[in-house]
């Protein structure tokens, strides 16, 4: 693939976006209340291999993969949340692209070369926003497969320890490419938007 080219905007001078909203923590309470370990031991206990190991080893064993589960389900929903706050950004930043003239063009299908609603994303790492650590890419895709987050209760334990990224990579990837062009991606220089973290 090729490097992606920039999209000429008329003028010289640098528009303002919207600001982007990100939520400092999330609250873990969806739909089923807090994460219980009780609820996923179950689901670990079918991991584990058949063992002679003693009880007590094997209650550990058990506890332990619980953890792991609940600690990747945690990091999933931070994830989608990241996902959800930019896509909120993308449909606000689309607003303001139909009230500017200059930028109203780049957005249309009919206007050659037009820029995609993946270019934002891009625009966001070209800007180096600060993730947390958080793959853009990944956090977008898992929003775009879940409208809201899934309790833990739906997600198989495959899912969380293996697939959830490889799916989240692939939907965003599916996402990215839907215009058949060469990616033209925005300026970073030619846009300003602040960052604004809001506490729960």
């Amino acid at each position: 693939m090729r490097e992606p080219r920039y999209i000429e905007i008329p003028g010289n001078g640098t528009h303002e976006l919207p600001p982007l909203l990100l939520h400092s923590t999330l609250d873990f309470e969806h739909g089923d209340g807090p994460i219980d370990l009780s609820s996923i031991l179950p689901e670990a206990e079918d991991m584990l291999p058949p063992s002679d190991a003693a009880e007590g080893v094997l209650e550990q064993r058990k506890l332990d993969l619980a953890v792991e589960l609940t600690e990747r389900y945690k990091a999933m929903l931070s994830h989608w949340q990241w996902g959800d706050s930019v896509l909120e950004w993308i449909r606000q930043c689309e607003i303001t692209f139909e009230s500017v003239n200059t930028l109203r063009r780049l957005l249309h299908p009919d206007v050659w070369p037009h820029a995609s609603r993946a270019s934002f994303v891009t625009l966001l790492m070209d800007k180096h926003v600060p993730t947390q650590g958080v793959p853009l890419e990944k956090a977008v895709g898992l929003r775009l497969i879940f409208r809201e987050p899934s309790p833990i209760r739906c997600l198989s334990n495959q899912f969380l320890l293996y697939l959830n990224s490889t799916i989240a990579d692939s939907a965003y990837r599916t996402w990215s490419r839907m215009t058949p062009d060469d990616p033209v991606v925005f300026p970073p220089d030619r846009f300003h938007f602040e960052v604004v973290v809001i506490d729960n």
